[in-house]
């Protein structure tokens, strides 16, 4: 009888033990439902580490969202093409995109509105090691870009320009980080660069051959999946969103962008030297892009 009372002992730890995993397991599976489930209640908006983005992020950090009741989660991605694999499958209502990559995806029947303009804008950034100093120079070298996007277009202006003597290589790096790593590391001869990585590759004296901006063409553009406005719900989250997004234009354009600074040091990875050497930009309401 002595032996079989710890025997029972154990079984009854053992059997407790099992009880508990499994409501662990089931309660975990609860709570993830649940965390699904308001996801996908939410409005979800793709962003990039950018500039442009900005509005977003301080809408989102300073609870302009939730002041007029609606469920906005902001989903980050590094990469043009991870935004819209987001818009092709619909786990995300909008994303930061650009004109030229909208009708790209508008041609492949992807449903699209690009309804919100930004100002987004691109510079054509030169390996100072590799003494790039005209358009003609860009012979036999390599231009990283993401095809069929406005860097893509730019850089067709930029060779067409050029006339170099012999092919300029488009490479595609769609990652924004390695795109500019890639400079750092002298790995790349030349690239397109938006804020705020644009304004890094500046101050370590790179030099800047195009800037769209004397284009006269406004490429950048949040765009939103056609579906949003055939439901009630969606249409008022946007209608919501698109106020929120105003609010917030106002207040960096009120503040300035250094008093986001730790926000742009967060979401965009600039560092301290890069934040306190970005041009002044002023933000816009959300309004159709125009192009010329």
């Amino acid at each position: 009888m002595r032996k079989l009372i710890p025997f029972l002992f154990v079984m009854l730890v053992f059997a407790s033990c099992g009880n508990s995993y499994k409501e662990n397991q089931r309660i975990s599976r609860a709570e993830r439902a649940r965390i699904d489930s308001i996801d996908r209640a939410s409005f979800k908006v793709g962003v990039l580490p950018t500039l442009d983005c900005l509005p977003i992020y301080v809408a989102y950090s300073e609870n302009l969202f939730d002041t007029l009741g609606v469920e906005v989660h902001i989903k980050p991605f590094t990469a043009q093409m991870d935004c819209d694999t987001a818009l092709i499958g619909g786990s995300v209502e909008g994303s930061i995109t650009d004109l030229i990559r909208a009708r790209h995806l508008q041609e492949q029947g992807v449903g699209l509105d690009c309804s919100i303009s930004t100002n987004t804008y691109w510079q054509l950034i030169t390996n100072r090691l590799s003494r790039i100093k005209s358009l003609d120079q860009l012979s036999d070298k390599m231009i990283a870009i993401t095809r069929n996007s406005a860097t893509d277009y730019l850089a067709d202006i930029a060779i067409k320009r050029g006339k170099p003597k012999y092919d300029c290589y488009r490479i595609q790096i769609n990652d924004i980080y390695i795109r500019l790593a890639m400079l750092r590391n002298n790995e790349m001869d030349a690239m397109l660069l938006t804020e705020p990585q644009a304004t890094t590759a500046r101050l370590l004296n790179n030099p800047v051959l195009l800037d769209s901006r004397d284009l006269k063409e406004n490429l950048g553009a949040f765009a939103f999946r056609t579906k949003i406005y055939r439901d009630k719900r969606r249409r008022e989250q946007y209608r919501k969103f698109v106020k929120a997004y105003n609010m917030a234009c106002d207040s960096i354009n009120k503040n300035g962008l250094q008093h986001y600074a730790a926000l742009i040091s967060k979401y965009m990875g600039a560092d301290e030297r890069t934040i306190k050497a970005l041009p002044k930009l002023r933000f816009q309401h959300a309004s159709r892009p125009i192009r010329n």
